[in-house]
This record gives C-alpha cells, structure tokens and sequence, in this order.
C-alpha cells in the first residue's frame, strides 16, 4: 500500500485547503486582530482564506459536506 503526501493526492489537497479555509474563517470570528494584522506576505495567505471562507461560506460548506460524504463513503 502506497502513502501520498497532500500535495500528490488531489482528493487530499481539496481536503487540506477546505481545512484551511474553515479554520481560518473560525479563527477571524473569534479572533479578528489574529488575522487581520498580516494581509499581506506569506501570512496572509490565512487572511485571505479567512475571507474566502466569510464571503463564500455556502459553497465552503457544501464543498465540506461533499467532501465529507466523499471520504466517509467512497474511500
């Protein structure tokens, strides 16, 4: 049995992005200062998925639902 990294396993990466971006959004709406004092560089990669997680949040979490059917019962 093979093991892959994240970045080789697409279904894996989708995985870790939408983790990414739901965390994020939930850090910004505990902890706005957090997130927002680094909007730009490498941190603010997190500012930025913390945004696509507030203004897209329908999609997010119906990506999430799929994506939690997908590895519940398709895997």
């Amino acid at each position: 049995m093979v093991f892959l990294s994240a970045i080789f396993n697409f279904q894996s990466l989708l995985t870790v992005i939408l983790l990414l971006i739901c965390t994020c959004a939930y850090i910004r709406s505990l902890a706005p200062s957090v997130l927002d004092k680094n909007k730009t560089g490498v941190l603010g990669i997190f500012w930025k998925c913390a945004r696509i997680g507030e203004r897209k949040s329908p999609y997010v979490a119906v990506c999430c639902i799929v994506m939690a059917f997908s590895i519940l019962f398709i895997q």
